[in-house]
């Protein structure tokens, strides 16, 4: 099934995929509702004058099989940059085929022929599959720290007070 496998970076006819992707990776993840993402969204931010982030297609016989979106990070600790991957999802037609080891290689590869040092991502809890998956391909969970994080309300807030 990857015989036709290939790789691109995504431009901005493709974000209606894009969006579905990030669509069926919540919906798999049992919370569609925490999407809050729009094409106009995606467009804006992944193809708009300030470039937010990228996409990595792989696609097989020209049709999308797998997304992945990741964006620079520096790592003050290590001294070095790195990529994070922000989501990676891979169609259920195609899960059986390696296609998301595929492009999170074809991703790293590119990165580290970019001058990056490291991959970093999280993952849901509630996604003991994908955990399996990145702990098999030598990832290593990061238990010396906790993730947190400020949006909505409370971010406005922060931001409007303490002056």
């Amino acid at each position: 099934m990857t015989s036709g496998l290939s790789f691109r970076v995504a431009e901005c006819e493709d974000c209606e995929e894009i969006l579905l992707a990030l669509r069926l990776l919540a919906g798999s993840l049992g919370v569609p509702g925490r999407l809050k993402s729009t094409k106009k969204d995606i467009e804006a931010a992944g193809f708009g004058p300030r470039r937010e982030f990228t996409v990595m297609l792989s696609e097989v016989d020209g049709k999308i099989a797998a997304i992945c979106l990741y964006f620079p990070m520096f790592s003050t600790w290590m001294g070095k940059p790195g990529l994070y991957i922000q989501d990676l999802f891979v169609h259920e037609e195609f899960r059986r085929s390696r296609i998301g080891e595929k492009l999170l290689r074809h991703v790293a590869r590119t990165a580290h022929n970019d001058g990056y040092h490291y991959l970093r991502l999280t993952v849901d809890h509630s996604n003991q599959a994908g955990a399996r998956f990145y702990l098999r391909h030598g990832f290593e969970s990061a238990n010396d720290e906790t993730s947190y994080r400020l949006y909505g309300q409370a971010f406005e807030e922060f931001c409007g007070s303490g002056n």
